[in-house]
């Protein structure tokens, strides 16, 4: 019998592989809501406070602690929001997401008084919440369990050449300076957000594996897919198991989540990742300018250096990431924050040529942690979490996003107060210690009743029978 040969690749297949880009066959509009949707955001955060100062009669203080009040008000809510993903699936909850933060658009257009700007900020961070929640396990489903670290991958980097160029939209409409030019923005995020939604609703088929917006008891299981073997992967559970079914498995809630050790580890993990997060919009300029006393236009170089290094890096890493188990790819990316927050530090006792050079340095070893700990967070946030229970994690997960992103400018603000070396040791300190987190989160726990009936981890027939490391 003469072999078969499966066809060769197409020209731009071959393409996507070489720049690290998973196959976007039929994934149109799964990667049209999510580019959508990054442009809304950089449009939003870039001009929030602009709008309600030139559309309303409040003071610059008034309009920045209403939006603050109106985003802690949403820290509670990943708790709730991770109940409805267990019930009606990732698919709904992300078109949800896009449609509320619809909703709070609309109201941002007819706010006048603080105490409005603070219920729809809150409507529209409500939909972010719910749009981010749901996004990683409906990011899984696309990828069919194959090229997931290159879909993370992908994701990301969407996300941040979206955020860059609504931000660039966004200071040409504050360039123009008119109140109606402003308001014209504001209703071309209501109607991309609401495109975006009607795109993420309409999955169907191969872009999905028919989520149909039901528990995931009633999801139809996908075809298992061939995938190129990691170097020390754990053998795969059987066919019938890796389909995700729900049958018979056990019930739980958040006090499982909580029992759950091994995935509070990388909750704790992922604090240290969320206030490295924060350096560039809290730390970074006041920094550089009234510590280091170098000019300001570093500042936006560097910024630029970041977006660029992630636009065009983070997809060519996950090639890199993918063949290797993610424990390790975590690690060199704590390792490479407390490289970034040692140089950051020790600009202090350098003269202001070579504190310039150091920036240039730091902000590559940041970026380069940063294009690390993306795809490999977001895949073991979804992969380590039973089936079942998984939007109860991810609503654990998304606090320490929540928690993180709320502490972060009141804690770092106040150390650099305190000592201008103070906020580089101690996010120096978080990435060191998290590395033991870290350790040993690629192993599967035992597969016993036992272990299940004693409040451990779900058993590995429940991790969709795809391997963590």
């Amino acid at each position: 019998m003469m072999p078969q040969h499966s066809p060769a690749p197409s020209a731009w297949r071959r393409i996507q592989t070489a720049w690290g880009l998973p196959d976007l066959a039929g994934k149109g509009r799964f990667v049209t809501a999510n580019l959508i949707d990054s442009l809304g955001n950089g449009l939003v955060v870039a001009f929030t406070v602009v709008f309600f100062v030139k559309t309303t009669s409040l003071s610059l203080v008034a309009v920045g602690a209403a939006l603050t009040i109106g985003q802690l008000l949403v820290l509670p809510f990943p708790l709730f929001i991770g109940r409805l993903l267990d019930k009606y699936g990732p698919r709904t909850v992300v078109a949800a997401g896009n449609w509320i933060s619809v909703a709070g658009f609309i109201g941002f257009l007819f706010s006048h008084a603080a105490w409005q700007i603070v219920l729809w900020q809150f409507v529209v961070q409500l939909g972010s919440t719910a749009f981010w929640m749901g996004n990683s396990p409906l990011t899984m489903l696309v990828a069919r369990g194959v090229e997931r670290a290159r879909w993370f991958g992908f994701v990301r980097a969407v996300r941040n050449v979206g955020v860059g160029f609504g931000g660039a939209a966004s200071a040409v409409a504050l360039s123009i300076g008119t109140v109606a030019g402003l308001r014209a923005v504001m209703v071309i995020n209501v109607v991309t957000f609401a495109v975006a939604g009607w795109l993420v609703i309409t999955l169907r088929g191969a872009d999905t594996s028919e989520v149909a917006g039901a528990g995931p008891a009633e999801r139809k299981p996908a075809e298992p897919q061939p995938a190129e073997p990691k170097a020390a992967e754990p053998k795969p559970v059987e066919p019938e198991q890796a389909a995700g079914e729900t049958t018979g498995q056990p019930s739980g809630g958040y006090r499982t989540v909580l029992q759950d050790t091994r995935y509070l580890r990388l909750v704790a993990t992922n604090i240290s990742f969320v206030f490295a997060s924060t350096v560039i919009t809290v730390l970074l300029a006041v920094y550089a300018v009234d510590n280091l006393e170098v000019g300001a236009w570093i500042v936006g170089v560097i910024v630029v250096l970041n977006a660029v290094m992630v636009a065009l890096l983070q997809t060519l890493a996950s090639r890199w990431i993918e063949a290797r188990s993610p424990v390790t790819v975590l690690v060199l990316a704590l390792l490479f924050n407390a490289a970034a927050f040692v140089v950051f530090g020790t600009l202090l006792v350098l003269p202001g040529w070579a504190a310039i050079a150091g920036l240039l340095i730091a902000m590559v070893l940041y970026t380069v942690a940063e294009i690390l700990s993306s795809p490999p967070t977001s895949e073991l946030s979804v992969v380590m979490a039973p089936e079942h229970l998984r939007g109860r994690y991810l609503g654990v997960y998304q606090l320490s996003w929540s928690i993180g992103g709320a502490v972060a400018p009141a804690l770092l603000t106040a150390l650099l107060e305190g000592g201008a070396a103070l906020p580089w040791v101690f996010l120096t300190a978080i990435s060191v210690l998290a590395i033991p987190l870290v350790i040993g989160l690629d192993r599967r726990p035992a597969a016993t009743s036992e272990a299940a009936q004693a409040g451990d981890v779900a058993p590995v027939e429940q991790f969709d029978g795809d391997p963590v490391g």
